[in-house]
């Protein structure tokens, strides 16, 4: 079945100019068509429609994906009341033990918060090969590194990193379905107040993330 998300502003990424009231069709996996809704409901009257508030973007890029998932502890929300609720790092993270005992959990969980945060890219490599396969588990799409991705954050827009620069790449007709809704009114507030506005996050044509 032929989806089409619509959103109040959509940025197709690659320097094109924005879309109000713009969508993005999606069969399978792919990306069928975008641009304005009007013209994409009537090329298919037939289609479901999710519409979103805010700004539909390409994916984001987690550019430190590698510390995040190898050097970070996610915690169990049942482990909330021993070890709280924000990642631990450092001694905190030695304290847990060997590895072996909490490796897979904190990394499917990272994983999660990731999509919370728009982001269907990772910049790898990745050297601990249960975290890699894990990775390549999740359907995100693991990409080289590129420049200095500065602090570990889950939010991609976080220590300065613009809209564009944390964009996985431009929507193209075909390609792969992979992006993100945010509900903010323009790029300049997302740019400002970060990806934790995400309400939705798409991953090859599956909507992996709702913020109910």
């Amino acid at each position: 079945m032929l989806t089409i998300h619509a959103a109040a502003l959509l940025l197709p990424g690659g320097g094109r100019a924005p879309v109000p009231g713009g969508a993005v069709a999606v069969r399978d996996a792919s990306v069928e068509a975008f641009g304005a809704f009007g013209e994409l409901a009537a090329a298919h009257p037939g289609a479901r429609v999710r519409r979103w508030p805010g700004v539909l973007t390409p994916g984001l890029v987690q550019r430190n994906a590698v510390r995040l998932l190898e050097e970070w502890y996610f915690p169990d929300p049942r482990e909330a009341d021993a070890l709280g609720t924000e990642p631990l790092t450092g001694a905190a993270l030695d304290a847990l033990g060997p590895e072996e005992t909490w490796r897979a959990g904190s990394v499917r969980r990272g994983l999660q918060q990731m999509l919370r945060f728009g982001t269907t890219h990772l910049a790898g490599p990745f050297t601990d090969a249960a975290v890699g396969t894990l990775v390549a588990r999740s359907g995100l799409t693991v990409v080289p590194p590129s420049g200095d991705p500065g602090a570990p954050a889950l939010d991609p827009l976080a220590r300065g990193h613009d809209v564009p620069g944390a964009e996985h790449g431009p929507l193209t007709s075909g390609g792969r379905a992979d992006f993100a809704v945010f509900d903010v009114p323009d790029v300049t507030t997302l740019g400002a107040v970060g990806a934790r506005t995400c309400v939705a996050t798409v991953l090859g044509g599956r909507l992996v993330y709702r913020r109910r």
